[in-house]
């Protein structure tokens, strides 16, 4: 339990289709400034009409394990964190581990909304300290374009598509995963909802009919709940890594709108050249936004040996969800 558990390969992919702020002009009452002035979100990537959520989860997947050297064979298990999957069952995990031939991998998938990948990179921690796995493949990815209202304009500016996956791995000792906190309320549960095509709702011609297949948000509860949760989250974290907020060097909260980021860091007293953004490129990819805006701050070189990275989100359920890494650059298995 001593094993100190680590990131040692990053990927993610997003698909190839941009809609712009001006083109939801075309087709829903909004406009781009009122999108930015409200969200920050630009633009946002959808996947194809043939694209499921494990296509993306796939290319996430073999690009992490491509960074981190080791073949699908070594991955003993893949945990896929999602709310949008190909169907109810089975899971995007074991078409995935299908897809990139990890024949010796376990898997499934979890629910956390977009606290789930970094649900999914604590569980896959504990799995790894207790001498269970040694290697296990980490994947957010959403394809929330397919389950949303593009005729209301509340909820379709807001979400995207992508993917992004991360190898753990025993790693150098004192670096890797410090402190974790994770928290949930379900009391909250009616604020963010996929109403129907479950046990409670099954589908039929007056939910589809109804529209109940699409997602549905209370937006000013949640960006409330958001503004409480973001700071308080990174802040347990950070207690029970032994640090505070001025030891970090990089915050790379879940992005959802930057001013639910905005206030995060002001909670933690960061100045935003400290945390990374990419709200404005993505919108709200769920469970896939946290690990996206990770390889792209990793791409733009912004994870330096020692850095103390914080990672923050929350999401439905209510979920929320903060880990607190020293990343170490040479990003290979000390295992």
């Amino acid at each position: 339990m001593n094993r100190s558990v680590g990131i040692i390969g990053l990927g993610y992919y997003v698909p190839d289709r941009i809609i712009t702020n001006k083109e939801l002009e075309s087709f829903v009452d909004t406009s781009d400034s009122w999108i930015i002035e409200r969200t920050g979100i630009k633009e946002r990537r959808i996947s194809a009409e043939t694209e499921a959520t494990s296509d993306l989860a796939e290319k996430a997947a073999s690009a992490a394990l491509k960074d981190a050297g080791i073949s699908p064979e070594q991955i003993d298990l893949i945990i896929v964190a999602t709310a949008t999957p190909d169907m109810a069952f089975p899971s995007v995990a074991c078409i995935v581990q299908d897809k990139i031939k990890a024949y010796n991998a376990a898997a499934f998938d979890l629910s956390a909304g977009c606290s789930g990948f970094v649900y999914a990179m604590i569980t896959a921690e504990q799995m790894i300290k207790s001498g269970l796995y040694r290697y296990i493949l980490v994947i957010g990815a959403e394809s929330l374009s397919k389950i949303l209202d593009w005729k209301d304009r509340n909820t379709c500016v807001l979400f995207g598509d992508g993917a992004g996956a991360a190898v753990l791995a025993v790693t150098k000792e004192e670096y890797g995963i410090l402190g974790s906190h994770m928290g949930s309320d379900g009391s909250g549960a009616e604020l963010l909802k996929l109403p129907a095509g479950g046990s409670r709702m099954p589908a039929n011609e007056k939910t589809v009919s109804e529209g109940m297949h699409f997602l549905s948000m209370n937006g000013n509860e949640v960006f409330k709940f958001a503004i409480k949760v973001m700071g308080e989250a990174a802040v347990k974290a950070l207690e029970g890594s032994g640090l505070t907020a001025d030891d970090i060097d990089l915050l790379i909260p879940h992005q959802a709108n930057i001013r639910i980021i905005q206030s995060a860091a002001k909670r933690l007293k960061l100045p935003m050249n400290r945390v990374f953004v990419n709200v404005d490129k993505y919108g709200n990819t769920s469970a896939a936004s946290i690990p996206i805006a990770l390889c792209e701050a990793k791409d733009a070189g912004l994870l330096k040996e020692g850095h103390i990275i914080a990672l923050v989100g929350f999401g439905a359920g209510l979920t929320w969800a903060a880990s607190v890494i020293r990343w170490c650059k040479e990003d290979r298995t000390f295992a």
